[in-house]
């Protein structure tokens, strides 16, 4: 054993660079898998908290006054009821901010679907005009308990009594009315109903929408919403951080594995005489196989309980979301069994590959087997004499002939090398996608900058008039959105008629054309993956009592509501339904214009008859996932070091079979030098072009497939551009130049004494 601690400890002052690499790039792994798993976790435990503990309904159903939905709680399947409840559409505004709201009649507490109390009180008689907000409302109003709130247009005031969270589905601007509780005699002119469903097998949920449709009839159905989208809602983008986590830190968890192995067997190569020796003086083949593991297995050891230590101390103090996600990760009861399992795991996977390379080590014999005499390269084949010939650089011919020639090993280090290179550019293609969102927003569904809701103050040309007045506006698309029931009568969609045949809406289309003629309309993949219905297809859905039959000419890249969204022109829902009129315009702000600085414009000038609100960019929840790609891009970037140094290294070694030979045909230092960096080279240039060739493709593939799972569809995935991945490749290229320059010029000017024992 002390021999064996010897030799560790001889082994880790000798490479002391490569130790503390090794450690950093399992800490870096095990902190991405760690931060994967407390995503995950956020992404769904939250949600479910608040849906158990308020006993939260399966399904809510909108429908108009007259519809007797108390006939719903007798069928087959619901365990029991919340409501109805009376609601009516309003906008309520504090600091100035406004949002449009549903306000919902309920005279007490519910038992199913209860509001969980966050802050303040719950609704009291002796405050009649007194709410409860939404969570995720007050903070858009940047209200709390106590504030007063105001109804534009009107003199009511409402005075907010607490903030509660609910499993329903929550605030979202432009898109989701935000939740307000109220006493009924607060919801003045009701202009329907809610009644939620609590099934006794939440799997039932599609029939039970069925039944209830069938029940109560299409024409009186508004929108129905259910448990499966309030929790896919509520999940977000904390569970594509969560996606991105988990893959980039397998990926990188493999990358590493492979590193490892090549680092061993490089050694293992270099090392053949002192393996002899250890087993001369009486090393068993066991073992010299446990030197290794052991060591590498510490260095993996530390560097994964670094990890865990780290993130545990001071994870939950990261400022934004990750912070949050590690806190309430923390708190959950498989938090433990998670910080210990993903760090042992990456050990045990680490240990796995080292126990590969090391096994090869204790399989060298006794006696050292004297190397070939001849190097493995042979003669040069005509190609290089006659470059030579051309007088090109002697180094640069036989350096390309040396990485040409030995081409097993040149692959396999060249594959691993390629590994972390080529997650990199997924990486990078990840950054410049997110960032398309922002700098070219038209070419991934979101031509138009703000939506404005008018009510039945204004008339349609008084507002457009109000609208294109702004200099600031280039085009403003009349429109009209309504919940539309989908074939089957299972769930809601979003129809949506846009612009005009004149004034056509410009729709970022990924597949077919833009609607021309009567009846044809354009869809979003979540709507066709519902459906199961492709481009060329007709669909009939109902609004109301009213069918709407559209021919789908194209695919639209559709951001909003899960991709569940079809779209036509105005003209053709009003000429299938006469009583539809515009009561939305989508703004085409001029280049330049800030958004808030002309809606805050609008709604003053519309005196409180406009609601404008900011078309919502899903890019801005993913904005720790910048931080997180650039945590990713280091630590590949480490794991790639590690392979590079180990490459050198056994290049650097390899070559000194070769000195005599290239100093007995006369080239000076400089020129064997020279032989070595241009093998690095070469070899690094090598994976930079594998690296890159799959990494694009790939990267497409997994974004375009991120982009169908969550409804927006393929077509979103944006490469780097041609000259970010020209610089990466320069910088690879020529930082393994400049880092095989000085090993490779020391072993150059070796004495001939220590370069023919070498070869012995």
């Amino acid at each position: 054993m002390r021999a064996t601690l010897r030799w560790a400890h001889s082994d880790l002052r000798t490479h002391r660079g490569e130790a503390l690499f090794l450690v950093l790039a399992t800490a870096g792994i095990v902190v991405s898998l760690l931060l994967a798993t407390a995503l995950f976790g956020y992404a769904t435990n939250p949600w479910q908290r608040v849906f158990t503990q308020a006993r939260g309904a399966h399904v809510w159903i909108h429908t108009d006054r007259s519809a007797e939905v108390g006939k719903l709680a007798g069928l087959d399947g619901v365990d029991s009821v919340a409501g109805p409840y009376p609601t009516a559409s309003a906008t309520l505004a504090a600091r100035g901010t406004r949002a449009s709201v549903e306000l919902r009649g309920t005279p007490e507490r519910p038992v199913v679907g209860r509001p969980l109390l966050s802050s303040g009180h719950w609704l009291d008689p002796a405050t009649p005009d007194g709410v409860v907000l939404e969570s995720r409302l007050a903070r858009a109003l940047l209200t709390e308990p106590g504030d007063t709130l105001t109804l534009p247009g009107t003199t009511r005031k409402l005075t907010v009594l607490g903030i509660a969270d609910s499993a329903e589905p929550r605030y979202h601007a432009g898109e989701q009315p935000g939740l307000v509780w109220a006493l009924p005699s607060a919801v003045r002119d009701p202009g329907g109903q809610v009644i939620g469903l609590r099934l006794t097998d939440p799997d039932d949920t599609d029939y039970a929408v069925q039944r209830a449709v069938t029940v109560l009839g299409a024409g009186a159905i508004g929108e129905v919403s259910t448990w499966q989208q309030a929790r896919a809602e509520a999940q977000g983008d904390n569970r594509l951080l969560g996606q991105v986590l988990t893959l980039f830190g397998l990926g990188a968890l493999v990358a590493a594995g492979l590193a490892v192995h090549g680092a061993i067997a490089t050694r293992i190569r270099g090392h053949l005489r002192d393996i002899s020796v250890l087993k001369a003086i009486g090393f068993t083949p066991g073992q010299v196989v446990r030197v290794f593991l052991l060591q590498h297995l510490a260095y993996a050891l530390l560097g994964a309980l670094a990890a865990a230590g780290l993130t545990q101390a001071v994870g939950s103090r990261i400022p934004g979301r990750l912070g949050d996600a590690l806190g309430v990760w923390q708190g959950l009861p498989g938090h433990t069994v998670a910080l210990v399992a993903v760090p042992v795991g990456a050990v045990l996977f680490i240990g796995a590959t080292t126990g590969l390379a090391a096994w090869r080590a204790g399989r060298v014999p006794p006696v050292p087997v004297p190397r070939p005499a001849a190097a493995p390269g042979g003669r040069l084949p005509g190609v290089a004499r006659r470059a030579l010939g051309l007088r090109v650089p002697p180094g640069l011919v036989l350096g390309c002939h040396k990485v040409l020639t030995g081409r097993l090993r040149s692959l396999s280090t060249v594959a691993r090398l390629a590994l972390p290179l080529l997650l990199i550019v997924v990486a990078m293609s990840a950054w410049t996608t997110m960032d398309r969102f922002h700098s070219r927003p038209e070419q991934v569904g979101m031509p138009t900058a703000l939506t404005v809701h008018a009510d039945a103050g204004l008339s349609t040309r008084e507002v457009r008039t109000l609208l294109e007045r702004d200099p600031q506006v280039a085009a403003a698309y009349p429109g009209v959105e309504v919940a539309a029931l989908v074939p089957g009568q299972t769930a809601t969609i979003a129809l949506r008629g846009l612009g005009t045949r004149q004034e056509p809406y410009p729709y970022a289309l990924a597949e077919g054309r833009l609607p021309r003629d009567r009846d044809e309309a354009v869809a979003g993949q979540g709507l066709l993956d519902l459906l199961d219905v492709r481009v060329g297809d007709w669909v009939r859905m109902t609004v109301g009592d009213q069918p709407q039959i559209l021919h789908i000419v194209g695919r639209s890249i559709e951001p909003e509501n899960a991709g569940r969204v079809i779209s036509t022109s105005l003209d053709t829902l009003v000429e299938n339904d006469p009583r539809l009129a515009p009561g939305l315009y989508q703004l085409r702000l001029r280049p330049g214009a800030d958004p808030h600085e002309v809606a805050g414009r609008l709604a003053d000038t519309g005196h409180g008859h406009l609601d404008v609100h900011a078309v919502t960019n899903p890019a801005d929840g993913l904005s720790p996932l910048r931080g997180v790609v650039v945590g990713l891009i280091a630590v590949l970037a480490l794991i790639g070091l590690i392979e590079l140094l180990t490459a050198i290294g056994g290049t650097v070694r390899e070559g000194e079979r070769d000195l005599l030979a290239l100093k007995a045909i006369g080239l000076s230092p400089r020129q064997i030098t020279a032989v070595t960096v241009t093998a690095t080279g070469c070899t690094a240039l090598a994976a930079v072009l594998a690296g890159t060739a799959l990494g694009l493709p790939l990267a497409r593939w997994l974004i375009d497939a991120q982009g169908r799972s969550s409804g927006i569809g393929p077509g979103i995935a944006q490469g780097p551009s041609p000259t970010l991945l020209m610089l990466l490749g320069v910088a690879a290229v020529l930082g393994a130049a400049a880092l095989a320059a000085l090993p490779a010029a020391r072993a150059a000017r070796r004495r001939l004494a220590d370069t023919l024992s070498a070869v012995t």
